[in-house]
């Protein structure tokens, strides 16, 4: 099952910039006195009481707005409704009920999407008793917060994981099956892929960028294992899409990413790797997710027995930070190397799964320590006491040290450089917590 998604939704200048990065606990979204600031949506991998959850922030609604800006921006929002798992739906206490609040609660009910209505701008104990207006509404009790100043904030989000849906496990008939996501950019050539993997048209291929539009998960065996290849994500319920494509594109390939096991990353060889490659591979990054960088259509490069390793070494420089992702030249037209892929991913897909025993994880910390020690701070010395594993899919180690607080970001590359060094986590994002001994 994906992340589940909660969307911040209301009207111009409500707080709900402000909601998001409290919530976030930085300055990811532009807070600005002015109505209309957010534009563009903001995604974000959100963690509260060991509940994650993806938090998308909107722009504000103006419902039957003649304004063009506007009319895209309640299109947008409207679809997140739609797609949300819950909704937070931000109202002024300050203010009060008007007309494009009782229009945005009735989509909401429309949608039957579950909803928490929040009054922001309670910052004293004054507006409080104002909030009960709101229950005209029909989406029960208003909680009230201040997202300027954080009150109410954690008792929200305490009520906010637990009004998500569980998490739920495999079906039976899928235990065993690795599911496969293959995301890019428009045109790439990731339905020509899955066509030559599956030997057959399963897939409407065309050069006209964005043709696939709905979900199509197929299970397949390849060499004596199961899988399913998850192509984009489709929408959960029908919504007219008038415009803004980019914007549905990048939410279905979001949680195409987190509802997969391994992510084959395809990129163009002929126009090489671009922001938005960059910003599909963050994107699997934060969801966690085991990847592999497929070069594709590598038929068109004119080559010789160097071309692959240079254009691999100018690759791994663009994309310092994804290091750590195998990287395959193939050919979807030819078939080039297409079944090669799967044999990584079967490889990944073990990386991302493995647990290692507190004996050996010990060793390998002694030695990385007596290596390399982490520089004092504030005249303290910062030493490693003890090292386990706590996760798998990704591999989580919790590592006890006298000053978790003081351990710089570049220490904590070294130990993670030297865990996939010893232990093969090649295509795995790692995460390494620090707690004090």
């Amino acid at each position: 099952m994906s992340i589940p998604l909660v969307a911040i939704v209301g009207q111009p200048n409500v707080g709900k910039s402000s909601l998001f990065n409290r919530f976030m606990k930085k300055k990811l979204a532009v807070v600005d006195s002015r109505p209309g600031v957010t534009r563009d949506r903001n995604y974000s991998l959100c963690d509260w009481a060991g509940v994650s959850f993806r938090l998308v922030d909107t722009g504000g609604l103006v419902p039957a707005s003649k304004n063009e800006m506007e009319k895209l921006i309640y299109d947008q929002t409207a679809f997140a409704i739609n797609e949300a798992d819950l909704v937070l739906f931000l109202v002024d206490a300050q203010l009060g009920i008007d007309q494009v609040d009782k229009r945005i609660a009735r989509d909401i009910l429309k949608a039957g999407v579950p909803c928490i209505l929040v009054a922001n701008k309670v910052d004293s104990d004054k507006f409080e008793p104002d909030i009960y207006e709101f229950m005209k509404l029909g989406l029960g009790e208003p909680w009230p917060v201040s997202a300027a100043v954080g009150l109410g904030i954690g008792e929200l989000l305490d009520t906010l994981v637990s009004r998500l849906p569980p998490r739920t496990d495999l079906p039976e008939s899928e235990l065993g099956t690795i599911r496969v996501a293959v995301v890019g950019r428009p045109n790439v050539g990731k339905s020509s892929y899955i066509n030559k993997l599956l030997g057959e048209e399963r897939l409407i291929v065309s050069p006209v960028a964005g043709t696939t539009r709905d979900a199509v998960d197929t299970p397949f065996e390849y060499d004596n294992h199961r899988y399913v290849l998850v192509d984009t994500a489709g929408l959960r319920r029908k919504y007219k899409v008038r415009e803004n494509i980019e914007f549905y594109t990048n939410l279905r390939t979001i949680r195409t990413i987190e509802s997969c096991d391994v992510a084959i990353v395809l990129v163009d060889a002929v126009e090489a790797v671009t922001a938005q490659d960059q910003r599909i591979l963050a994107q699997v990054l934060e969801s966690r997710r085991a990847a592999i960088l497929a070069v594709n259509k590598w038929d068109l490069i004119d080559k010789d027995e160097l071309t692959a390793d240079q254009y691999a070494a100018r690759i791994k420089e663009q994309l310092a930070m994804f290091d750590y992702l195998p990287i395959i030249f193939i050919s979807a037209l030819t078939g080039k190397r297409v079944s090669k892929v799967m044999e990584l991913v079967n490889q990944v897909y073990e990386n991302h799964n493995r647990r290692i025993s507190t004996a050996e994880l010990n060793a390998f910390l002694e030695e990385a320590f007596a290596r390399r020690k982490p520089p004092a701070k504030q005249r303290k010395y910062i030493q490693m006491k003890y090292i386990t594993q706590t996760e798998i899919s990704p591999p989580t180690f919790i590592i006890f040290t006298s000053h978790p607080e003081l351990v710089d970001k570049a220490y904590i590359n070294y130990l993670n450089n030297r865990l996939r060094e010893r232990f093969n986590f090649e295509g795995v994002p790692i995460r390494l917590k620090f707690r004090r001994k």
